[in-house]
């Protein structure tokens, strides 16, 4: 059995998340393969390395000093070492960068270096080999992962060794250090889980899993243990901060398990996310996995009598929306009523053009548009057993004085959408929450 392994910034901080992460890989021998960011910040008024990397590049392009920015950096790693008891020869690889710095650097290439140096540190303190990421993984030249390129680089260079890999880079085909956007080791790391078959992604940070609310709506929300690949995409969607949206699409297409661990708590079991999981045997009684919305929506309602039997409306309508940019994110209908759900920013600079364009094409008998509302969904595998869900939604937002303007429900019964006013948006989400999640636990 192998498992890959990848940390996340917080996990790679200083010594003391060393320390943890040696014991957590240690733990298991099937823990061989390690993937790592760049360090974090150690408290709240700490820089991420990566950021000052970013800052530096910035300074290099105006032509301003960023000694003293390098300088922090450099301090940082040497920190790590020091108070690891490491031997890792730092000092020659920072002096060439610094040369290149002067010469002249690609972005990309210099963000990289927090990766590489954290990767570097990380092998000597696991007694793992290191594994540069540009050795394997391969980008085109449009910028795409070349993934059977990338899956069979890895394969050989790793070989049944203990290795750990840097995240967030690669390298094009002229040999350019090219980096994945912000976030980027999540992807690393479900690339190299894929390419070796890995019987878990284990993705380690610094929260208990995904949480059923947003913690900053919902006062200590329990943890989700189980969720499908499926979910997990809703919720995503839908507007939960759950993973880079790279990181599911490798180990999903594998049907490889992605296990969400905390290293700051390596025996909680975190989230398992699968592509299909098996309720039988599970009598928590709770049917809704999670709970997540957005703010800042127009909703567009065009009326016209008979529209439902014109062959051809709705195309026109979408077509207007195309047209200008808009991506509609949901689309309501009834017999002579058509909603579409869009984003504030993508419809503001031009919603009187739209219109105009509407009533031109379709004259429609009334077009009603309302502004700043929110999305509220709750989504879960097993609502579709459930009979009377809609109805409790309605009855619970509507006791707590929540209006509902607009419900949905997808054909796979997944999630059940809501809008409400923006003023609504967080008592929605709690009462939701306090009505499915709490009262269902009590229950129990």
């Amino acid at each position: 059995m192998l498992k890959v392994l990848k940390f996340g910034g917080s996990s790679m901080a200083d010594a003391n998340q060393f320390e943890k992460i040696r014991q957590i890989v240690k733990s298991d021998p099937s823990r061989r393969v390690v993937v790592v960011s760049a360090p974090g910040r150690r408290s709240k008024d700490d820089h991420k390395v990566t950021d000052l990397l970013y800052l530096c590049h910035a300074h290099l392009k105006y032509g301003v000093s960023c000694e003293h920015i390098f300088a922090l950096i450099r301090e940082r790693y040497e920190g790590i070492k020091r108070d690891c008891g490491l031997d890792t020869d730092l000092a020659s690889d920072f002096d060439k960068l610094w040369e290149k710095m002067q010469k002249g650097i690609s972005q990309d290439e210099l963000v990289s270096r927090g990766e590489y140096f954290a990767a570097r540190l990380m092998a000597d303190y696991l007694g793992f080999d290191f594994l540069d990421a540009e050795l394997w993984l391969k980008f085109k030249f449009d910028g795409s992962i070349d993934q059977e390129a990338s899956y069979e680089a890895l394969q050989r260079a790793v070989n049944g060794r203990c290795v750990v890999i840097p995240g967030f880079y690669g390298a094009m085909g002229d040999g350019r250090i090219r980096t994945l956007t912000r976030g980027g080791s999540d992807v690393t790391g479900a690339l190299a889980a894929a390419a070796l078959d890995a019987a878990v992604y284990e993705n380690w940070t610094d929260v208990s899993g995904i949480l059923m609310a947003d913690p900053r709506i919902v006062k200590d929300p329990q943890p989700i243990s189980r969720v499908t690949f499926s979910e997990l995409r809703e919720l995503s969607y839908i507007g939960a901060q759950v993973l880079h949206e790279g990181t599911v699409f490798p180990v999903r297409e594998k049907g490889i398990p992605l296990n969400i661990r905390n290293t700051n708590e390596p025996d909680h079991p975190g989230t398992m996310i699968m592509e299909t999981i098996d309720d039988s045997d599970d009598d928590s009684g709770s049917f809704i996995t999670g709970i997540a919305g957005k703010k800042g929506y127009t909703v567009i309602s065009i009326s016209k009598t008979g529209m439902s039997s014109t062959p051809g409306v709705f195309r026109q309508i979408l077509e207007i929306f195309e047209k200008h940019e808009i991506n509609v994110e949901y689309a309501p209908s009834g017999i002579d009523i058509l909603s579409l759900v869009v984003a504030n920013a993508q419809i503001a600079p031009c919603l009187y053009s739209v219109l105009g364009e509407l009533e031109k094409t379709v004259r429609p008998d009334h077009i009603k548009v309302l502004d700043d509302m929110a999305i509220v969904a709750a989504v879960g595998r097993k609502m579709a057993y459930r009979l009377g869900t809609s109805g409790k939604i309605f009855a619970k937002l509507g006791e707590s004085g929540v209006n509902i303007r607009m419900i949905t429900q997808g054909p796979e019964e997944l999630n059940i959408i809501v809008g409400v006013e923006g003023k609504d948006f967080e008592q929605a989400i709690r009462v939701l929450y306090d009505s499915f999640v709490k009262e269902e636990e009590s229950n129990v």
